[in-house]
This record gives C-alpha cells, structure tokens and sequence, in this order.
C-alpha cells in the first residue's frame, strides 16, 4: 500500500464521538468491524487507536489459555476477541493500534508486507531506523518485537491491523500474557521480556518528549507526507454509525459468550507448532468416534473454522477416516501453507 504525497488516496477515521476519543477496545474493535462491513469508499481506510489496558486475542485462540486470568481479573484488564488470525497482543495506553481497510484483491491476505511498508517507512523518519518486517507478522528492531499484525477478509473486503509498542507497561506485558514454551523456543528465546521491546528509546532526540498521542499525530503526518493534520482526508462517523457501532459490540466484542466461550472438557488434546503458526486441536472421542472437535491456534485462516470442524466432527477417530475429510476441506483457506499429512498426524 502506498500514499503518495499530494494524492489522498486514503481516508483517515477518528475514534471519536462528539470530541472525545474512545479507548475501550470492545468499541475500537467494533469500529474496525463496522468500516469493513458497512463503509464503502473509492479508496483505502486508516484507523488509529489506543486502548485502556486489554488482552486482544486471535479468532480462534482458546483465551483460558493465552492469559493470565489472575492477574486479567485483579487489574481490570479487558479480554477482548478480534476477527483476525493470530496471537494474542497486550493494550494500553502506550501502544497504538493501526488498522487499513480496503477491498480484498485476491493477492494481499497474508501479505503483511504490503501494509506495514506505510508504517515501517514513517518509524525511519523518526529515527527508528532498524525497524523491520520479520517472520510472518512481526515488525522488530534489534531482534526485538515491537509490533504484532494480522488479518482478516470478508464479502471482498479486508483489514489489516496491527500494534505498535510505543511506550507500554512491560511488566504488564510479560505478567498478563502466557505465551506458550513452544513458540518462545521457536523464536530462540527464553521469555517474552526479552522478546519485546518498546520503541520510544529509539527514537531521534527531538521526538523523546512525545507522548502516545503525539506520536499517533507525528506517524500520521509521516504517512500522509503532510506538514498538518487538516491536510489529511478524513471520513467522519456520525450518530448513526455510532449506534451500528455500539450494537455490534454488544452482539461480539462486549459480549463474554464471544470473548471467552465455553470451554469444555476434552479427553484428547494435541498440540504442535508449524511455520504457519501454533495448532491445537482438542477432542471427545467415544467408540472410536469423533463427538466434538475443537480447533485453536493463532494461524492466519480464511473463512470460519467451525467449517473443518464441522467436516471432523461423527467420523472414525482413525487416519485413513481422518485423511478422506481432509480432502473435502481446502487447506490452504482455512490454515495455510500446511499439508494434509501434517494435520492428520497432528490429529491423529
């Protein structure tokens, strides 16, 4: 994605209803939802936000088990979950949270590159030099994360998002997340606080005194190549598209049944962890049948994983039974770049 000064070629949306800017990630998230359902613009969108202290996970993570709920309950911390594939990411308000919408060409889904370009190219500008796409969805600086990302496509239109760790609690981070030892081990480290990183202590000396919603500005003029904000083209959400917003975050966002789910008990679970991402696969099995299947993980997937489950779900617990299935699903949509045979033995 590309903004070329003196082209707006994208709409900026403010977070805000009448002046006042919305940090509670069960709204910031609906209004993702909303633009990408009910906005239809000749041109790409671009959403900023910052969110009070939250926990926003993957579709299809299993959220008893990416956070700490003790501490979650002790500090108010908002669980909430997204749309999009992926891990589970810490909010609050030293990070900030960019989301670009637009129509879904066939060739962009997975393509994070495309859409932290933007991003990556406006932190150089300020000093961060060694900023970085690197692995699947994560922008680094000095083999540190700073910035998680993913993705999420529906009716031909898509979203990308993503998490800047601009001035964040750290302690936070490392006490309300429970990242799993697999795939710290798979990123050779040992813990998540030497996993991530802030960016403020990288920037150029002028911008050390901003604050988290100065750089939000100082990033937005950066993308735009503009000298002030009344430069950038705006779309505005007005009363209606409020109400939309707010029904919507009762229906999924704002609403417990979505954010944590029921989490049954299972007799079998499996677990492994692939170049597309973790997969977890829990089971009932009685009389060598499948009675319920569910399947987490933070892998990028189109469309909805109760799909494959579904598919799974009355058949032989064996891997031939288990194979045949698979054959009916198209793999690559729902997972990504994984094979049959490593599902079924995954499995099985």
């Amino acid at each position: 994605m590309i903004i070329r000064k003196g082209e707006c070629s994208v709409y900026y949306v403010k977070n805000e209803r009448n002046g006042e800017e919305i940090t509670d990630p069960r709204l910031n998230l609906a209004i993702e939802y909303y633009l990408l359902n009910e906005i239809h613009l000749d041109e790409p969108i671009l959403l900023f936000y910052i969110n009070e202290p939250s926990i926003i996970i993957g579709k299809n993570q299993n959220a008893y088990e990416e956070v700490n709920r003790d501490y979650v309950e002790q500090n108010n911390i908002h669980v909430v979950r997204r749309f999009s594939g992926g891990g589970a990411v810490y909010h609050d308000f030293g990070n900030l949270s960019f989301c670009f919408i637009t129509k879904d060409d066939g060739d962009s889904f997975r393509n994070f590159s495309k859409f932290t370009e933007p991003v990556i190219t406006a932190l150089h500008k300020i000093g961060v030099e060694g900023a970085e796409l690197k692995g699947r969805n994560d922008l680094l600086i000095n083999g540190q994360k700073f910035s998680g990302n993913a993705m999420y496509s529906k009716n031909g239109r898509m979203t990308a998002h993503g998490t800047i760790m601009f001035d964040s609690e750290i302690d936070a981070v490392v006490k309300a997340l429970k990242p799993k030892k697999e795939k710290l081990e798979s990123k050779g480290i040992k813990s998540v606080r030497s996993r991530v990183t802030n960016i403020k202590p990288f920037m150029s000396d002028e911008f050390q005194f901003m604050n988290t919603k100065q750089f939000r500005e100082r990033l937005l003029l950066n993308i735009f190549e503009v000298d002030s904000v009344e430069e950038v083209k705006e779309f505005k959400l007005t009363e209606k598209d409020w109400d939309k917003i707010e029904e919507f975050s009762k229906q999924y966002t704002g609403n417990w049944e979505w954010n944590y789910g029921k989490s049954p008990d299972f007799d079998i679970e499996r677990s492994q962890r692939f170049a597309i991402g973790s997969i977890d696969v829990k089971l009932n099995v009685e009389k060598g049948i499948i009675q319920d299947i569910k399947i987490y993980g933070d892998f990028f997937g189109l469309g909805e994983i109760s799909d494959v489950e579904e598919k799974l779900t009355g058949i032989k617990y064996e891997a031939k039974t288990i194979s045949a299935a698979f054959d009916e699903i198209d793999i690559k949509k729902y997972f990504g770049d994984i094979t049959r045979e490593e599902l079924v033995h995954l499995i099985y």
